[in-house]
């Protein structure tokens, strides 16, 4: 007799000693037979902890006027300030130490970027899933939004909303987070769409249960793959949107300086010789942004088994 339906190709997974290997297991051996990948999560994981630990890591605080000496300014890389210490990345116009600096702006920015990620994953989520879920005219009405802003390039978007809300951290994450719910949203439908016209999601939709609870429990959760690789590219995307804003002088205020306002404050130096106060703390943004998109890159590989190379 053959086996039951749902229990064709589900068997776990085994090691070589014939024990079970769990889900997270076996995808994180996945992940580590890309080298590359792997590197990159290291960097962003270093690159986390430095920022979160910015205050026991950093030599001086940056952003307190009674520690900075403007005889200090604009020094380059190696100078002893006259605190006694040596700044490794030179100083910038303030007498700050850039190396301070810069771990101060990769907190600020990562700050930033996960909030503003985080709230765009669930305006969108709940809107796609709820538009798929729903149907008929409110399905229409709220992909026709979702279509029409995806029409405008984000960047475009996130400047005019930060002009319109002014500066500070919770107008910029506002700004942010209207920018890229689009693209979470058009996801979430796409993909609560699929589930929504299965079988096991019709059987469940016969009993009693409270519509909240089989989006939850139902549907949601089998939408998750494809909303996990959308939401680490748009994590780096909104800290590219911040960094951009800031450089323009429409972002975060100068009394919580990024690395975008970091790169603004050394742009007008480059030309007289200065270039560590902008290149340094511009390398910083770079070299985050690729490693969260390499990281990406190998999980959307790994949820999509059609793109494993």
């Amino acid at each position: 007799m053959s086996q039951p339906l749902s229990k064709q190709g589900s068997s776990p997974a085994k090691s070589s000693s014939g024990k079970e290997i769990s889900p997270v297991a076996r995808f994180w051996a996945e992940f580590q037979e890309s080298k590359v990948a792997v590197v990159a999560l290291a960097v962003v994981v270093l690159m986390l902890g430095v920022a979160i630990f910015a205050p026991l890591v950093a030599p001086q605080n940056p952003y307190d006027l009674a520690n900075l000496v403007l005889m200090d300014a604009r020094r380059p890389p190696g100078f002893v300030g006259s605190a006694g210490y040596t700044h490794i990345l030179g100083t910038d116009a303030q007498g700050r130490d850039l190396f301070s600096a810069i771990l101060y702006g990769l907190r600020i920015s990562l700050q930033m970027g996960l909030i503003a990620g985080s709230l765009a994953f669930t305006v969108g989520v709940t809107l796609g899933v709820g538009a798929a879920y729903l149907g008929g005219r409110w399905e229409a009405f709220i992909m026709r939004v979702v279509d029409l802003q995806l029409a405008f390039p984000a960047i475009l978007l996130a400047l005019v909303l930060s002009a319109l809300l002014g500066q500070g951290k919770m107008q910029l994450i506002a700004a942010l987070a209207a920018a890229q719910y689009a693209y979470f949203a058009r996801t979430a439908h796409g993909a609560a769409s699929a589930e929504r016209g299965k079988d096991y999601v019709e059987a469940v939709l016969s009993t009693p249960l409270p519509a909240w609870r089989v989006v939850l429990k139902h549907i949601f959760p089998n939408c998750l793959p494809p909303l996990i690789v959308v939401a680490t590219v748009q994590v780096a995307s909104a800290i590219a949107l911040e960094a951009t804003l800031s450089f323009l002088g429409v972002g975060l205020p100068v009394t919580e300086p990024s690395l975008g306002m970091l790169i603004s404050n050394g742009f007008q130096y480059m030309l007289s010789g200065r270039y560590w106060i902008s290149i340094y703390p511009g390398i910083a943004l770079i070299v985050l942004i690729v490693a969260i998109n390499l990281v990406g890159d190998r999980i959307r590989d790994q949820v999509n088994p059609r793109l494993k190379r």
